[in-house]
């Protein structure tokens, strides 16, 4: 239910949200994922009866909810942040979800050893969102989604509120430098193309580690057509960066070969993308205000390899000025003063995208501390038990370089 119910969470509540469902009752519906994961977990917790053997990883994960729970009760003044206790709470959530769904894991590993369903749901689920995607690309206008529930949900749900393309995120889009050819990405039903290009990345991580199967060869590549036309680079980087760990971990050639084949042909595509993409139009008001946006970094390039390339110097950019944020700050601000929790509540954004500089903002240097020994731990616990999973999530933990992954529930 969370593996398929995740992946279709932010349609179904932007599509509820355009039936009315609005407000507390939609925080409340939105909440079922929340709901869900503790209710199995005591269900789990009750059935096994036992702790399974403590492990390095299980500690470092109790030593990370304990850095997050000290700084949700130390008081913002303390800390120079600005959170309320909406956003303080809203933080709390979103650093403590990874911890509940590793306690649930860990005690369901002690009663469910068919770990291969797991992989097997995702690639379905993938496939679906790769369907509903290339689908959307083909037939499904971008005015349609200017008129769906979807600006309304993210702008007066979440206080998300988008100026660039008609209240709808602004990467929805690849902007060219050419007025009259933007060109679309896929967003499928995580209505974000990172969000999408993520669940391609473990799900072809996962294809690729099982015996190769006519069938296998063709999920590959609609995983990797839907994940080219997420215009994604990280995840095309972070694809390739999972593939050779999967190598290295299966002692196998096949992987790192189709990493290098991968990186090659993502090459092309980015360099052939505004040519072949699914082009749409600017309305007159995203032009008037793409037009005022161009005027604060006139040098930005258009190029994709390009360092100064808008979107690459942006995300540089960010990860620099959050990483100053974290050494001059080592003590951190408190929860909800980073990311789009700081966004949400209208307060000062101490950082933004990176998981580690948000972590670092939220809960100092020793919750970064603590979260990053935890993933290592588990790292080499999953490397020594199923390669497939210690790749994927080697490719999880460099995308939060430069993304709040923790924040796509998915991943989380």
């Amino acid at each position: 239910m969370l593996v398929v119910g995740l992946a279709l969470h932010n349609v179904a509540m932007a599509q509820l949200w355009d039936l009315g469902v609005r407000g507390t009752a939609l925080d409340a519906v939105a909440a079922w994922k929340e709901v869900l994961l503790l209710v199995a977990l005591v269900v789990v917790a009750w059935k096994v009866r036992r702790l399974p053997a403590v492990t390095a990883a299980d500690v470092l994960a109790a030593a990370y909810a304990i850095v997050i729970l000290a700084y949700w009760l130390i008081p913002q003044g303390w800390l120079d942040g600005d959170a309320a206790t909406r956003g303080e709470l809203l933080a709390l959530r979103h650093h403590l979800f990874p911890v509940a769904a590793y306690a649930f894991g860990r005690l369901a590993s002690v009663a469910w050893s068919e770990r291969e369903r797991v992989g097997g749901l995702i690639a379905l689920t993938a496939v679906v969102v790769a369907v509903v995607g290339l689908v959307d690309l083909a037939l499904i206008s971008l005015t349609a989604w200017r008129e769906s529930g979807v600006p309304g949900w993210y702008r007066e749900q979440l206080g998300l509120d988008y100026e660039g393309l008609s209240g709808l995120p602004e990467n929805w889009v690849y902007n060219t430098g050419d007025e009259e050819n933007p060109i679309r990405r896929l967003v499928s039903t995580f209505l974000s193309p990172l969000a999408s290009a993520y669940v391609f990345v473990v799900a072809l991580i996962y294809v690729v580690s099982r015996p190769f199967r006519w069938w296998s060869g063709l999920l590959a590549l609609l995983f990797y057509a839907a994940l080219l036309y997420t215009h994604t680079r990280a995840a095309f980087a972070a694809l390739a960066f999972g593939l050779v760990v999967l190598a290295l971990a299966q002692r196998r050639l096949a992987p790192a070969v189709l990493a290098f084949a991968s990186v090659a042909a993502a090459s092309l595509f980015l360099v052939a993308y505004a040519s072949i993409g699914p082009s749409t139009s600017y309305t007159p008001d995203e032009l008037e205000w793409l037009r005022e946006n161009a005027q604060r970094d006139p040098g930005a390039s258009g190029d994709p390899f390009s360092g100064n390339e808008a979107s690459t110097e942006s995300h540089l950019r960010n990860l620099r000025d959050g990483i100053r944020v974290v050494i001059e700050h080592p003590q951190g601000y408190g929860l909800g003063n980073a990311g789009v929790v700081a966004k949400r509540t209208g307060v000062e954004i101490r950082a933004g995208e990176s998981t580690y500089t948000e972590l670092g903002v939220d809960a100092g240097v020793a919750g970064v501390a603590a979260f990053v020994l935890w993933s290592l731990a588990l790292l080499v616990g999953l490397w020594r038990r199923e390669a497939w999973l210690a790749a994927a999530f080697s490719a999880v933990l460099l995308l939060g370089l430069q993304t709040d992954v923790i924040g796509v529930h998915w991943i989380a």
